[in-house]
């Protein structure tokens, strides 16, 4: 049978969509060689323009390593920049966000192909299995209703849709008896799970949270404005892992209108600082160097971004994605200028994290993952990175650690 490679960027959405991929695999070989592979499925990120050229750079890279292997184009970036990249003979096919499902046919089109579907699609396939994985990423929803101004993933992952709920607690159960004990619910835009169907995140948790065998909860990426009540108060919760991802983008008002956000700083400080109360590690989304901020901005962001308690944080250099209207604003940052504030701004999150993790070095629930050497890593529930140094066969296992060494790049422990 044909050996098929799966090539992931970008978020975990993606990762997900790459674990359906495979559980349809029926005629063919999942191969870990993209070197002696017959076909190779990229399945792309399009989030910036750098993303696409990473995947450009990539599929340019493959075709001269392993020239006779057939390279199909999947993910967001096909709805982007499939078209074009099959009109130039880059790839072999084109597959859209509704095809995954459809991907052991696909496979055997002996002509070229180019299948980009719909963005209304909702995927049923229950995921039993995650290929390498300790944990399971569950994809919730798809698609988002927010138009933020730099952003272009509701044109290729379309609007806000949620995934069955039955659908879902199926594929925890099964995953669940199959040994796995940590889920992150993922999407485009998480928290608007429930909102076109009278229902909620939270009412979504406290199912999940009675399967046998779920001991921790994630939540991936969740919009300030989604956190409600109901949401908060499970927040006490055993099973709920102790690190909440909220995305804030910035700290200034000026700039979150031009972004087209929906929060403010007044409020975002507000909900921070309850959440941190209740023992949260709290991370963020944030945007360096967009058109129109100006240094007089930037400097009274920053002192709004000390005053936060945030421990992680996902920094970007605004990066120009075309069809976005980011892309018309004539207020340019220049690169340097972005870097040395992406820099500083990663500084003040890493003292805070050391900060935090000295203060929360004991009782640490730790999954980790396979090891080398007598040396695992995995995250606690405050999703920070732990080394553990055992002559035990620790893969894929939960510990409990209380002699915790803390340290600039990250925490060590002995079991």
């Amino acid at each position: 049978m044909n050996k098929v490679f799966f090539k992931t960027f970008g978020c975990r959405t993606n990762q997900f969509d790459t674990q359906i991929m495979i559980s349809k695999l029926d005629d063919f070989i999942l191969s870990n060689n993209e070197l002696t592979a017959d076909t190779i499925v990229v399945n792309s990120c399009t989030v910036t323009n750098g993303a696409d050229s990473s995947v450009r750079g990539y599929i340019n890279s493959i075709s001269r390593k392993n020239p006779n292997a057939k390279i199909i184009l999947a993910g967001c970036g096909s709805h982007s920049k499939g078209e074009t990249l099959f009109k130039d003979k880059k790839v072999f096919g084109v597959m859209g966000h509704s095809e995954k499902e459809n991907i052991n046919q696909i496979l055997k089109e002996p002509k070229p192909f180019y299948q980009i579907g719909d963005l209304n699609h909702i995927d049923t396939t229950v995921v039993e299995q995650f290929i390498g994985k300790s944990r399971a990423f569950i994809k919730i929803q798809e698609g988002c209703d927010f138009r933020c101004s730099y952003c272009i993933i509701p044109s290729v992952r379309g609007d806000a849709r949620n995934y069955s709920e039955d659908n879902i607690l199926t594929q925890i159960q099964k995953l669940a008896s199959n040994g796995f004990g940590e889920f992150i619910l993922t999407g485009t835009n998480v928290g608007s799970y429930g909102k076109k169907d009278g229902s909620s995140m939270a009412k979504l948790l406290k199912r999940i949270s009675n399967i046998r065998g779920v001991r921790r909860i994630r939540l991936g990426s969740i919009e300030p404005i989604q956190i409600d009540d109901e949401l908060k108060e499970l927040m006490g919760e055993s099973w709920m892992a102790k690190h909440i991802h909220i995305a804030l983008q910035h700290t200034d008002d000026n700039m979150l209108k031009i972004m087209n956000r929906r929060n403010s700083f007044k409020e975002d400080m507000a909900l921070l600082e309850d959440i941190s109360s209740k023992g949260y590690a709290i991370g963020t989304d944030f945007i360096v160097g967009h058109p129109g901020e100006s240094e007089k901005i930037w400097q009274e962001a920053i002192v709004r971004v000390k005053q936060l308690p945030l421990t992680h944080i996902h920094a970007f250099s605004y990066s120009k994605r075309d069809n976005t209207p980011s892309a018309l604003m004539s207020d340019i940052i220049r690169g340097d200028v972005a870097k040395a504030r992406h820099k500083e701004l990663t500084k003040i999150i890493k003292d805070k994290n050391l900060d935090f993790r000295k203060r929360n070095n004991t009782n640490l629930e730790v999954l980790l993952e396979s090891g080398k050497d007598n040396i695992y890593s995995g995250l606690d529930q405050y999703f920070n990175r732990v080394k553990v140094l055992s002559s035990q066969d620790l893969s894929s296992s939960w510990v409990l650690l209380n002699n915790v060494e803390v340290k600039d790049e990250g925490n060590m422990a002995e079991f």
